[in-house]
């Protein structure tokens, strides 16, 4: 596979769903969980997608519960949780694995094509963001730490 468009993921419900379907799209992907130090970040993710979204800039959120076991609800508890507390409205997917022999093809490609600190490819922790153009092309790592009121300006350089 050589462009993120050619991956396929289920929604938060279990449907199929193909990321071709966001072409001509900036994305910001995102592993999540519901329970960590970093989960207000759904607040400037879900402020992001308002501001820039959904016709030209799109979040893509997708569970994880590898990191402390901090995303241990079923998709349907994530997704109710995600919309009350922060009124999220972006794509959320299905729980995935992003590091070791379960990973997620997708992940595994991001990781191939951004590299984390010092040229590592793991995923360190939750609400790690890569920053794809308008064509496909996986630009940026953002760390955990990193806020995403952090990334409009490079996200505002690609609309």
């Amino acid at each position: 596979m050589t462009s993120i468009y050619d991956f396929s993921v289920n929604d938060i419900q279990g449907k199929p769903s193909s990321l071709s379907e966001y072409k001509d799209k900036v994305l910001l992907i995102v592993n999540t969980a519901s329970a960590c130090g970093f989960t207000p970040q759904y607040e400037g993710l879900e402020q992001l997608y308002k501001k820039h979204g959904p016709e030209k800039f799109v979040v893509l959120g997708f569970p994880c519960n590898q990191f402390g076991s901090q995303e241990s609800g079923s998709e349907s508890e994530i997704s109710t949780f995600c919309e009350l507390n922060f009124g999220v409205t972006f794509p959320l997917f299905e729980k995935i694995e992003v590091n070791g022999a379960n990973a997620h093809p997708l992940y595994e490609y991001l990781k191939s094509e951004a590299k984390g600190l010092l040229g590592s490819q793991g995923i360190k922790w939750n609400f790690t963001k890569f920053l794809v153009n308008s064509e496909g092309k996986v630009l940026t790592r953002y760390a955990s730490t990193t806020k995403p009121e952090d990334i409009e300006k490079d996200i505002e350089k690609l609309l």
